[in-house]
């Protein structure tokens, strides 16, 4: 027997039913914000991701999953997917005819890293990306939208951490003082954090090996080295969220795991994760259009992690079959019959399932409450020649008779 590869998981029901739910209200969600939906390829040019993401970072460094194809060019599994998006709208000159665009998007990606509890090596993202917006009120909706979408799936324990990374310049002069303080404890950082300190320093302020977390405690951190401009568009973000009654809170140690970040940065977290606390996160990246060929462009966005958040959802397993109807056809004239019965209540926008196998009547009811039907349909030899269906309220445990022409949407009311 062919086994799955390690951290990569079959996503099976029940546990697809809070995936389908998701995916619906996330859909639903983004179309009230005017969002449409785009869609890119699984595999990239690996130049993509080290051009946008950052050749420094772990992912491109030691993530990703990248081979050859057979014109010996450099190709990889996408381990994101703001990069894609934004090769798109370069790529199809989405600019020209209107530099505004908002996407969502849905799939799989894919990090070679230890597997463990809401960390897979193939993984699933909701996301949404806003092009041609640079003002805060942008990055403010946007972070209303993620919250609607958790609050519609009743998810409301789920919290955002706010913090700004300021512009390109601010970085670059914060990053020179935040390198000065850790020198001198640079034998003491871990591995990663050493190589860090002359590649990407900030990273190191996001390290969860305890010793790392130590030095960098009193380290200075960007929020509080924001210029005037920055500073102005991150009061304006705080002060939308508490005009729309979104409680936040400011988290200057958040600095993302990716290059392209300036300015706002956030995390949705919950805390019934555990050590994998966040389910979300994004931020503005106003200069990855240019960098990728395009016009100088404002973007702003947010990935969602799926599994994550259906660990978040396990108890609403139950919730998400929902069938109207379950047809119990016993014998071949029964079966015939039950389906052109059950198509005529689909046609009316009902939900429901035809059994074709000859088990006997508990096992039939015992799968129609394992679907979660409202009504399970008894139809026989019997009922045949009486003209008749059983209809028994899988809720309620009573049973009525419906006349087979009499049988519609309104009668299962």
């Amino acid at each position: 027997m062919t086994k799955r590869i390690k951290g990569m998981y079959d996503i099976l029901p029940p546990e697809s039913r809070i995936w389908r739910r998701m995916e619906r209200t996330f859909e639903d969600v983004s179309r009230e914000f005017g969002f449409e939906r785009a869609a890119t390829p699984l595999i990239e040019r690996t130049e993509l991701f080290s051009r946008s993401i950052g050749e420094s970072t772990d992912i491109v460094e030691k993530e990703m999953y990248t081979f050859k194809d057979r014109r010996d060019r450099s190709l990889s599994l996408r381990p994101e997917g703001t990069a894609s998006m934004v090769r798109a709208y370069v790529e199809n000159k989405i600019y020209a005819a209107d530099p505004v665009a908002k996407w969502i998007y849905s799939g799989p990606m894919y990090r070679y890293e230890r597997p463990q509890k809401g960390r897979n090596r193939q993984f699933h993202q909701l996301g949404a990306e806003v092009f041609g917006i640079e003002g805060a009120e942008q990055d403010a909706e946007l972070i209303a939208m993620g919250r609607l979408f958790f609050e519609r799936l009743g998810l409301d324990g789920v919290e955002l951490k706010l913090n700004s990374l300021g512009d390109m310049e601010e970085r670059r002069t914060y990053r020179e003082g935040l390198v000065t303080y850790l020198e001198g404890s640079r034998d003491a950082l871990c591995d990663d954090c050493r190589r860090r300190l002359s590649t990407n320093p900030m990273r190191i302020l996001d390290c969860k090996v305890p010793e790392c977390k130590r030095i960098s405690k009193d380290a200075p951190l960007m929020l509080d080295h924001l210029g005037p401009q920055s500073r102005t568009h991150f009061e304006t973000v705080c002060r939308l969220l508490e005009a729309l009654e979104i409680p936040y809170e400011i988290d200057k140690r958040i600095v993302r795991g990716l290059d392209y970040y300036n300015r706002t940065a956030f995390e949705f977290k919950s805390a019934e994760l555990g050590a994998q606390d966040a389910v979300g996160g994004g931020g503005r990246y106003d200069s990855l259009v240019k960098t990728m060929g395009g016009p100088s462009t404002p973007a702003v966005g947010f990935a969602l992690g799926v599994e994550r958040i259906a660990i978040l959802m396990e108890n609403q397993v139950g919730e998400e079959n929902g069938l109207d109807f379950y047809f119990v056809a016993m014998g071949r004239n029964a079966k015939e019959r039950a389906v052109v019965l059950a198509q005529r209540l689909r046609r009316e926008g009902l939900r429901g399932e035809v059994d074709f196998t000859d088990r006997r009547l508990k096992h039939l009811f015992a799968r129609a409450e394992r679907q979660n039907a409202r009504y399970a349909l008894i139809l026989g030899d019997t009922e045949l020649e009486r003209g008749i269906v059983q209809v028994r309220d899988m809720k309620a445990k009573t049973q009525q008779e419906i006349a087979l022409d009499e049988l519609a949407a309104k009668t299962l009311e």
